[in-house]
């Protein structure tokens, strides 16, 4: 650590920047429901599961372990299971159908904190996708288990800071806090904390912060907030709260019991190939979990595969790569819809991307099919489609 980041780490955390006083954090964190139920368990119990589902910078080392080390510091007799269930370049869809998989598999989760708003604005995601995956997640948490609490956080990107700097509350946030808002849940708004920062020169985007990806600097930022929020917590003990009852939902046809299933042909299908443990042969950058992994692999333009599933949306989960196809697609003999699998990432990585193909559909039995197309992204090196899951969610 050099010496002026040791110095101006110090005056963050101090509250006195060379400037002048630092912003408190406690004014961009909104607390709707006290963690004292979850707390008098880890102390009576001694033993807690806690869970972050997020993106790259939940995956990443950085404030995660940070958090980590000062809950089992303050609770030293308690056993922690702590869930890295952070998955680079995932918003809230993919988190709302992996939830069962990633968060979930070792069992109920007693505290989660969620974070999908910068994915959800890097990738585009739509409105009504976002609102559908952000209540799914809060609905499958609390279903598993009643008394888990959930915190929200978002995190800051170059977007993000220009709205607020316009006096607008950017989009994705009003999504998010429209499902925390309805379902009394409690969050930590890094974004706007870390935009006011900056403007009350505390520190700088480029030369502390640095990236969306934050530096050690910035990383310690998110970690002394979100240490505060927990920490007022700690401090303003109640009376425990008793679980609720899930009030009816926002959206109806929100992903609350949404699942991964790994494409499993009973038999061989013409065109298309499973592979057991692919891997791209272009050398380019994979992720994990999507390489060295079982694929479904179809290279051969107009050769079909059925895929039947019940519930109300499905979608297929893919590694598009620098030879990413275009598809088509049908749902119980609709008319074929044609999609692009090539993203802006493409070029240089297979990344793991969640199509949605199809929702607001009855919750019954449904036949999919996909096939290949002769056409292709101008930027793709050519017409694959590499299925690493279908995912599917069933009605309540």
């Amino acid at each position: 650590m050099n010496k002026f980041f040791f110095l101006a780490f110090l005056l963050l955390i101090s509250g006195n920047s060379i400037m002048g006083q630092n912003l408190d954090a406690a004014a961009f964190h909104n607390h709707r429901r006290s963690l004292s139920g979850i707390f008098t368990k880890f102390e009576k119990e001694k033993a807690g599961r806690m869970a972050f589902l997020g993106g790259s910078i939940t995956y990443n080392p950085g404030w995660r372990d940070s958090i980590c080390s000062f809950i089992q510091k303050e609770f030293p007799e308690t056993k922690f299971d702590f869930i890295n269930a952070g998955v680079p370049s995932m918003g809230s869809t993919p988190g709302a159908f992996r939830f069962e998989k990633d968060v979930l598999k070792n069992g109920p989760v007693d505290l989660l904190f969620l974070e999908a708003a910068v994915n959800d604005q890097v990738n585009k995601a739509q409105p009504l996708e976002i609102t559908r995956a952000m209540e799914g997640i809060v609905r499958h948490a609390k279903r598993a288990n009643p008394a888990c609490e959930i915190v929200i956080m978002y995190f800051v990107d170059p977007d993000k800071m220009k709205d607020y700097r316009a006096g607008k509350v950017p989009e994705v946030i009003q999504l998010h806090e429209k499902i925390a808002e309805y379902y009394t849940v409690s969050t930590i708004n890094l974004a706007k904390e870390v935009t006011q920062r900056i403007d009350n020169d505390e520190f700088s985007w480029e030369n502390d912060f640095k990236d969306l990806h934050p530096s050690p600097f910035g990383q310690q930022v998110y970690y002394q907030s979100i240490r505060q929020f927990i920490d007022w917590e700690l401090i303003n003990r109640i009376a425990d709260i008793n679980t609720e009852v899930l009030p009816a939902c926002v959206d109806e046809y929100c992903y609350s019991n949404g699942v991964l299933i790994k494409p499993n042909p009973s038999k061989k299908i013409k065109g298309w190939t499973m592979v057991n443990q692919w891997t791209p042969s272009d050398g380019k950058s994979t992720r994990d979990s999507f390489v060295n992994v079982p694929m479904l692999v179809g290279e051969y333009p107009g050769k079909i595969i059925k895929f039947q599933f019940k519930g109300n949306a499905i979608g297929i989960a893919v590694a598009a790569g620098p030879d990413a196809g275009v598809i088509e697609y049908s749902i119980d003999e609709s008319e074929w819809a044609k999609l692009d699998l090539f993203t802006l990432w493409s070029k240089d990585l297979h990344l793991p991307w969640f199509y949605t193909l199809g929702t607001e559909l009855k919750d019954r039995k449904h036949t999919l099919q996909i096939r290949l197309t002769k056409e292709k992204n101008p930027e793709s090196t050519g017409n694959k489609c590499v299925i690493r899951y279908f995912y599917v969610n069933g009605g309540e």
